[in-house]
């Protein structure tokens, strides 16, 4: 990455260079066709030929600086991770982010504690910092936990699809000692994009940066049972969602 924005900084210099001093010389070049056009034999005037010849190797210098730049600029693109995140889409991804939209009633996260914990408190906090959510948890073993939200805050009203949430969890041991964790979420890549420069790829209802993507593996497949219904397999250890005490 360091190596990718060192080479598109290059570009962008030489391209800037290069543009100065396209309208230097095309601003002299102007002076002196001026020039030639006014002191130029009435008798034995400058084939105009020439004159267009001049005008057009100046004008495909101006366009060879403009494909310059878009190559730079799609240089940029790739080095900024579109490229590999394309390649994404479709399969199932885990994200370290602590950050979940609430899709469909329901914002799901993964949780590793570092080693057991004696006390758990997951809060679920809306865009502005504020609190909707609050479970206490006890007796947790080190490992991963997943975590999903009805999308009721603490009144229990049900809150709209859409919106961003963060889930901070705090964990203590027997002796208070907090227990380090980290926080995730994962799910199918669906959809890749760039804002303010930045790719971000859509994790089910969900949205992270790419870079934040620790894991990549094959999409659950699907079995027919006898009743004729399609089920997703999942080969993974089955998890208990964390329950509250």
């Amino acid at each position: 990455m360091q190596t990718n924005a060192v080479a598109n900084a290059q570009a962008a210099a030489s391209t800037s260079v290069g543009g100065q001093r396209l309208a230097e010389s095309f601003d002299t070049f102007l002076v002196l066709l001026t020039t030639q056009m006014k002191n130029q034999d009435p008798l034995s005037p400058m084939d105009s030929g020439d004159f267009t010849q001049q005008i057009v190797q100046m004008t495909g210098v101006e366009q060879q600086l403009l494909t310059n730049q878009l190559l730079k600029q799609l240089v940029g693109a790739s080095g900024d991770g579109v490229a590999d995140a394309v390649s994404l889409i479709g399969k199932q991804v885990r994200a370290a982010t602590n950050e979940a939209n609430l899709s469909d009633k329901s914002a799901d996260w993964v949780f590793r504690l570092d080693r057991e914990a004696q006390n758990v408190k997951v809060e679920v906090l809306d865009s502005k910092g504020g609190i909707v959510h609050v479970q206490a948890m006890e007796n947790l073993q080190g490992g991963e936990h997943k975590f999903s939200w009805n999308g009721k805050n603490v009144l229990g009203a049900q809150l709209a699809d859409g919106g961003a949430y963060t889930l901070r969890v705090t964990a203590t041991d027997s002796a208070g000692a907090t227990v380090g964790h980290n926080t995730f979420i994962e799910g199918l890549v669906r959809a890749v994009e760039q804002v303010d420069g930045q790719t971000f790829v859509t994790i089910g209802g969900s949205r992270a940066l790419w870079q934040t993507i620790s894991s990549i593996g094959l999409p659950p497949t699907t079995t027919t049972n006898s009743g004729g219904s399609n089920t997703p397999s999942n080969d993974s250890d089955d998890e208990t969602p964390a329950q509250a005490a």
